[in-house]
């Protein structure tokens, strides 16, 4: 990768505010000062410094976040805060984005990555991957709205969802549940209950395929992902509910 480019990425300035950068000799490779903003290097290979600091470059980065409510699933927004101003800058500067979208409101499990590949894996409607959610909803839950789910229940504008399941934690004027759904409607949980005359008051994301939420995570914090989940998320399996 040139030299310019690299360090435009990571946060280093504009190409052209890196190039003046490199016009100082402040940047050097394995210790050689390298000057031309051309120069192709291998930061896997080679040890890359700006002003004595050695360059921690990745090519892609993968961010388990808690999402907290009132933040929208976007890079950016003119008016309202994304998940991206909940980051810290070492790892903005990496241009992650969510894999997915949970709606303003909702709280949970977020993956932000910069990894295009996994991201359309993760989402393409031919995989099905599996994502459960924990919901608190107004009114009792019965085994006739998990038995409707599990068909697929028409919603508000006539698409009829894809089979998902439902387990009920808790029963009465407020239940408590757990539903699994393989594709991501607009408003997709909350518009099912409507469907089956309920509504959902608190709704949490707490897993994505074989991604579980972290729940040493509080709302608002992330953590990378381990060697051994994004290998998970690589190797994820379509289910049947």
């Amino acid at each position: 990768m040139r030299i310019d480019k690299l360090l435009s990425n990571i946060g280093y300035g504009s190409r052209k505010e890196v190039k003046q950068l490199l016009k100082t000799g402040a940047v050097k490779a394995d210790g050689v000062s390298i000057k031309d903003a051309k120069t192709h290097v291998d930061p896997s290979e080679q040890v890359i410094t700006v002003h004595g600091e050695t360059v921690d470059y990745r090519e892609h980065i993968y961010l388990m976040l808690n999402k907290p409510g009132g933040y929208l699933s976007a890079t950016e927004d003119s008016v309202q805060e994304t998940v991206i101003d909940l980051l810290e800058m070492e790892d903005a500067v990496y241009k992650p984005f969510p894999v997915g979208r949970l709606d303003k409101d909702t709280e949970g499990l977020l993956l932000l990555t910069n990894d295009g590949q996994l991201s359309h894996q993760l989402l393409s409607p031919k995989k099905h991957v599996p994502k459960t959610y924990y919901a608190t909803i107004l009114g009792k839950v019965t085994e006739e709205d998990a038995a409707a789910f599990k068909q697929g229940v028409e919603l508000d504008d006539g698409y009829v969802t894809k089979p998902a399941s439902l387990v009920i934690l808790s029963a009465d004027e407020q239940s408590e549940i757990h539903i699994t759904i393989t594709e991501g409607k607009f408003h997709q949980v909350k518009r099912m209950f409507e469907a089956v005359g309920k509504k959902v008051t608190y709704l949490k994301r707490i897993s994505m395929g074989p991604l579980l939420l972290d729940e040493s995570l509080e709302l608002g914090e992330y953590r990378e992902l381990t060697e051994e989940e994004v290998e998970a998320l690589q190797n994820a399996k379509a289910v049947e509910l």
